[in-house]
């Protein structure tokens, strides 16, 4: 199908011409984005993996990061409202403070530091995200009204570009982990000290060339709404905000694939690299098989924007990463006792990390531009639902992962994918019928 649509009456129609201007790019802010985002999580994502090697005394590692994604899940029922007072770009800027100090925190580990900014790094990531969502598929929209391309198509590139270069930050951030780690020694407190100054050296970075964007042409950017004047008002909009989409039966049939998402990525942090890679390849090999995860996690998210141009083309991609994850998922269930003997057995934790990577790469850039479509006149509050599901799943699996076996996980794990795909193509399917019948 043509990504270009016919150019309106008073459009400029002739280069050359003197009434002639050429399209707004948007491309520029794309760019920005991903790669300020690239330099906060290559940081970020590098820690989070380390917080259970690092940080055992008292378990405060994991324990921090489940506080975190429990407070991210909390925040993230406000961080609509909280995005659109703020406006996108600077609900960004003011994002990344949260990661900054979490990683500062890591220099001197205790409760006293890790649990406050544990509970702050939720409320930022909160409206980190969903300013993340909001800005990108403004932009996209922005782009494809300025250089009259179709509006679909723009989105599913955008957000392939993005989850590209996002997701290569698990490469690049492990890879620098072990470079200046070496082999990883427990208690190497000299090397995780230098790790640390370089990640917040990277975070500081990533903040700087976030304030380089440009704000999108939406009301958001406008400041706060009138119906925010007090506080009555606003709480009452916000109610709104967090009750009204729960009531969409769109957002109730995407409810379980997010959640889905969120269990799939806490499953590789937690239970994944304990039970497969760690027993195959060592707590060395840890490393290596997460830059694996991210690189295919990048090319797959690359290509699979490529390929978005509408709901059509999403509902083709999305069952064919869930595939990819059912036959890890089985592979695991049937044989994983049976995967860490010889050469062979020390590949397949590598292979398996690419196939998740490829499952994860489909599901971030097809829910996000899934959202953009269907919620085209509130986008604030589909993000917001999008982190509210993924964050709690993510904190389900830090706090079960100590108490049920791998086993358990992989049951749940199938369940919740089985019905998750039943209904994403049971929405695709009365969208569809929906439409067809009022355009007909």
């Amino acid at each position: 199908m043509d990504s270009v649509v016919s150019q309106p009456e008073d459009a400029p129609l002739v280069e050359g011409d003197s009434s002639y201007e050429a399209p707004k790019s948007h491309a520029r802010d794309v760019h920005i984005l991903s790669s300020a985002f690239l330099l906060v999580f290559l940081a970020y994502g590098a820690a989070q993996n380390l917080e259970s090697t690092v940080n055992t005394e008292e378990n405060i590692g994991t324990t921090s990061l489940g506080i975190l994604y429990l407070s991210f899940t909390i925040f993230s029922l406000v961080s609509s409202p909280v995005v659109r007072i703020l406006g996108s770009k600077n609900a960004l800027v003011l994002g990344t403070t949260g990661y900054w100090l979490f990683v500062a925190a890591n220099l001197k580990p205790s409760w006293y530091t890790m649990v406050p900014a544990s509970i702050y790094l939720g409320f930022a990531a909160s409206i980190i995200w969903v300013g993340q969502g909001t800005y990108l598929t403004s932009t996209a929209r922005n782009h494809a009204k300025d250089c009259y391309l179709h509006e679909g198509t723009v989105i599913g590139s955008f957000n392939g570009e993005f989850w590209g270069i996002f997701a290569s930050h698990q490469f690049i951030g492990n890879l620098i982990t072990l470079a200046l780690l070496g082999d990883g020694k427990e208690g190497a407190t000299s090397g995780t000290t230098l790790l640390f100054i370089v990640f917040l050296g990277s975070m500081t970075l990533g903040t700087m060339l976030m304030c380089f964007l440009r704000k999108t042409d939406n009301k958001a950017e406008e400041g706060p709404p009138k119906s925010y004047t007090n506080l009555y008002s606003f709480v009452v909009s916000l109610l709104k905000l967090v009750i009204a989409p729960l009531f969409d039966i769109r957002m109730l049939l995407i409810i379980p694939l997010i959640a889905y998402s969120g269990l799939q990525q806490a499953f590789v942090w937690a239970e994944f690299t304990k039970y497969i890679v760690t027993p195959a390849l060592g707590v060395s090999g840890v490393g290596g098989a997460m830059a694996v995860y991210g690189a295919f996690d990048a090319l797959c998210s690359l290509a699979a924007g490529k390929f978005t141009s509408g709901l059509s083309s999403i509902t083709i991609i999305v069952p064919g990463g869930a595939l990819i994850q059912v036959i890890v998922l089985l592979w695991l269930f049937l044989k994983y006792s049976r995967l860490t003997s010889g050469l062979i057995g020390s590949l397949y934790p590598l292979l398996m990390a690419a196939m998740l990577g490829i499952g994860n790469g489909i599901f971030n850039t097809q829910l996000n531009a899934l959202l953009g479509i269907l919620f085209r006149h509130d986008m604030e509050g589909a993000f917001a639902q999008l982190k509210v599901w993924q964050s709690a799943s993510i904190a389900v699996v830090f706090f079960l992962s100590p108490h049920i076996t791998l086993k358990a996980m992989l049951v749940l794990m199938l369940i919740a994918l089985c019905v998750s795909v039943c209904g994403f193509l049971f929405l695709t399917l009365w969208v569809e019928r929906t439409f067809s019948s009022g355009s007909g």
